[in-house]
């Protein structure tokens, strides 16, 4: 009973947090999800798995230092390497999940530079390399060992080249003109040493147990598969979609989620310690005689002082 009605509460809850007129709230076994339509600028953002295809090791970029490199610098043979495809003026997911990669990193029992590499290619054709190093610099320095971050490499380039590395991953994204962003998915893609991709990890937090062995499979040349696939997409809030992508206005929610979620326990549980006592008090009555007129009313028992 108190698990329906903790579900009747955080559904009531959720439709009193302003929930689109296109989303339905369900409540299953318990559970509450929402279920609505993607924003009209999703519409064909996503990832196409392209597990053991060959990346295009030949594609032009430049470094942080402006310098003309190529992917196979970094691909070259000896080490697998991890792919993310962001931009520094990003408004919206790039930062949570480059903060997440960059968190995960201290707790891998594998060394950035030594046993891989990280690739982040902007999306962005008219980031300038000095932009991209303002960027670089802030994460090698958030893990408060910058030289031990050296292998994290931020490569900015053209269009067709970006185009050409994203195809090649299987990285669907669009741009909205009139806000100058770009619609793109969250995910890491690691490929193997040779230059294969080897697997797909989605988010923006990452499990260092997880990250640790798809580092040694790609090392090993082995192709993974992907068992958990949500996707967080890049999506600022447009007026006339009239609400944030689903999974960035949840992560906006977290903080009104942990509060209906400790307002839903207290009442389930203030409502439950109610329901015992009314019960208990019931059953006491129902065992005390009733006194007659002229008799006084005697002592409690020991266990009806306890039940009362």
């Amino acid at each position: 009973m108190r698990r329906s009605v903790l579900a009747s509460l955080l559904a009531l809850l959720s439709l009193l947090g302003s929930v689109p007129a296109s989303a339905q709230v369900v409540v299953e076994d318990g559970v509450v999800t929402r279920k609505e339509a993607a924003p009209k600028r999703l519409g064909g953002i996503d990832i196409i798995e392209h597990l053991d295809l060959p990346l295009p090791l030949g594609l032009a970029f430049k470094d942080t230092a402006g310098q003309a490199v190529t992917l196979s610098k970094y691909v070259s043979g000896e080490r697998p390497v991890i792919f993310t495809l962001n931009y520094s003026d990003c408004p919206m997911l790039c930062s949570l999940q480059l903060a997440g990669l960059s968190e995960v990193l201290g707790k891998l029992d594998r060394a950035l530079g030594r046993d891989f590499e990280i690739v982040t290619v902007s999306l962005n054709p008219d980031e300038t390399s000095e932009r991209a190093r303002q960027t670089e610099a802030r994460y090698r320095a958030e893990g408060g060992d910058v030289e031990g971050r050296r292998g994290w490499h931020f490569l900015t380039g053209s269009k067709a080249n970006i185009d050409q590395l994203a195809g090649a991953l299987g990285v669907v994204y669009g741009y909205n003109e009139q806000r100058r962003e770009y619609v793109h998915p969250a995910a890491l893609i690691i490929s193997t040493p040779s230059g294969r991709v080897s697997r797909y990890l989605y988010g923006i937090e990452y499990h260092p147990k997880t990250l640790s062995l798809s580092l040694v499979e790609a090392a090993e040349g082995k192709i993974g598969s992907s068992v958990d696939r949500f996707i967080l997409y890049c999506f600022h809030y447009d007026e006339s979609e009239g609400r944030y992508a689903p999974a960035a206005m949840n992560i906006m929610r977290v903080g009104g989620s942990f509060t209906a979620v400790a307002l839903g326990g207290f009442l389930g549980s203030f409502w439950f310690r109610q329901s015992r006592r009314r019960t208990r008090s019931s059953r006491a009555g129902s065992r005390r005689p009733a006194l007659g007129l002229g008799e006084a009313a005697g002592p409690k028992s020991a266990v009806e002082d306890v039940e009362s």
